[in-house]
């Protein structure tokens, strides 16, 4: 999951990359380069390459690259520069930047705009982009089994699936699983920081005998549809047309189909698993046991302490997620929620000192927060419990979690997820607490989503292990 996190570091990653658009040719030949500086806000700071180029075709074009977060070659939807002040415009991310270049061309002095906030930001001159930190574990071919693009329809027609099926070698038939993705809309590969959880996992699957199908959510990649209204439940729905895909396919044992939902993939699966007697089994990596408004208080404090915060702010910290997400919850009245929560973060800025509040646009940060407060999806996780739902899976059940999860607490929610399925009946299921592992499931030593990019691992083989046991065990091919 990705709630909440540093207000531009959120905004930025979540940048779709698009064709960039070409600036006025102003002579700008001092200026084209490769420029690098941070902006620091809160106590955090956010590394910041832009890269600018000449125009073939007339003109300049900008990219914005966040290493600490893997997102590159973000474009500037325009560029202006009168041999003196740059200017960049980055609209999808409510982001501005202007600037004055030095006499001898080797820094530029000016301020960053995102999201009602104005930061200082000076950038230097470098020889060449930083290189990206390894990732040892990603797959190299050859590869010792079969992948194959696959594209298939919703029954209505209305959504255009695409994928990546992994098949092992030989004629099976093997078992399968699905993957899942968490919150926000997700490649087939789950990237995220620089890393590609899911095409590792399904390498890991696939070379033990298990078939995996990894899928682009809606409107991210090959996949068609539109995200921005649908709800959990309509994903349970996507995830659905995947189990039925996976039964026409051959070599794949039809009784033998999972699914694997990471984070809120582990809020879907058992969705999809009560709708259809298709689905054999779920694997639940780091799911939530209990509603987003149970969930996210614990979140928002567990990061600020990873991150170092005192105990004080995170507890206050805690306690103003809880306000918020209260009034939300218990007020069907948009007009009634929205003046009530601006009422709470009003106060809550008061409190900034003079020197923050003063770089901030408060109205737009209010409404900003609002707006994602409002939407659809939102409205839905906070309110929506797991328990019902997990007490009518009677398949068998493997919920796994890392002890230094930040984002889905261990504690709290697999505990809520034995509970439930105990209380269901189901009397398969299996419940991990891996050791020193955090919310993507990686070898940390706090957990904060700080760490995600810094680490070179992208799955644990001691969980990647454990996962493929259990199913190998369930579906009687170990």
């Amino acid at each position: 999951m990705k709630f909440f996190a540093n207000l531009l570091a959120s905004l930025i990653i979540c940048a779709a990359a698009a064709a960039p658009a070409p600036a006025t040719d102003q002579e700008m030949a001092d200026v084209v380069g490769i420029w690098s500086g941070s902006v620091e806000y809160a106590g955090s700071k956010l590394p910041l390459i832009i890269k600018i180029a000449r125009n073939p075709e007339g003109g300049y074009t900008a990219t914005l690259d966040s290493p600490s977060q893997g997102a590159t070659d973000i474009p500037f939807d325009s560029v202006a520069f009168d041999g003196k002040t740059l200017r960049l415009e980055l609209t999808r991310l409510l982001a501005s930047y202007e600037g004055t270049i030095s006499d001898d061309g080797s820094v530029i002095i000016g301020e960053w705009r995102q999201g009602g906030i104005t930061l200082p930001l000076s950038l230097d001159r470098m020889e060449k982009a930083p290189e990206p930190p390894a990732r040892p574990q990603e797959p190299k071919e050859p590869y010792p089994y079969v992948e194959e693009e696959v594209t298939y329809e919703s029954a209505d027609g209305s959504i255009k699936f695409a994928g990546t099926l992994t098949m092992p070698d030989g004629d099976g038939p093997f078992p399968a699983v699905l993957l899942i993705s968490g919150s926000g809309q997700q490649d087939r590969n789950e990237t995220i920081l620089g890393h590609k959880p899911f095409w590792v996992l399904a390498d890991y699957l696939t070379r033990h005998g298990i078939a995996v199908l990894r899928v682009d959510d809606r409107g991210v990649g090959g996949t068609t549809g539109n995200a921005k209204d649908a709800t959990s439940e309509d994903f349970a729905g996507d995830v659905l047309e995947g189990v039925r895909f996976l039964k026409t396919r051959k070599g794949i044992d039809a009784k033998q189909i999972g699914l694997i939902g990471h984070s809120e993939g582990g809020l879907i699966a058992p969705m999809a698993a009560v709708r259809s007697q298709d689905v054999s089994f779920i694997v639940l990596l780091a799911g939530p046991g209990v509603s987003g408004a149970e969930l996210l208080p614990v979140q928002i404090e567990r990061i600020s302490l990873a991150s170092g915060l005192s105990e004080a702010d995170a507890r206050e910290g805690r306690e103003l997620q809880e306000r918020v997400l209260s009034i939300v919850v218990n007020n069907e009245d948009e007009e009634e929620m929205t003046r009530l929560v601006r009422e709470v973060l009003l106060a809550q800025y008061e409190k900034l000192p003079d020197e923050q509040r003063e770089a901030i646009d408060v109205e737009a940060q209010i409404e900003q927060r609002i707006t994602a407060l409002l939407s659809p999806w939102f409205r839905y996780f906070l309110k929506y419990d797991p328990a019902p739902t997990l007490k009518k899976v009677q398949c068998p059940v493997l919920a796994v979690n890392g002890e230094l999860d930040t984002q889905v607490d261990a504690a709290q929610n697999l505990l809520a997820v034995a509970r439930a399925l105990e209380e269901g009946g189901n009397s398969d299921y299996t419940i991990i607490k891996f050791p020193n592992l955090n919310h993507l499931f990686q070898t940390a030593k706090t957990g904060s989503p700080a760490e995600y990019m810094q680490i070179e691992e992208t799955f644990s083989p001691v969980a990647l292990r454990s996962i493929a046991d259990w199913i190998l065990r369930h579906t009687e091919k170990g």
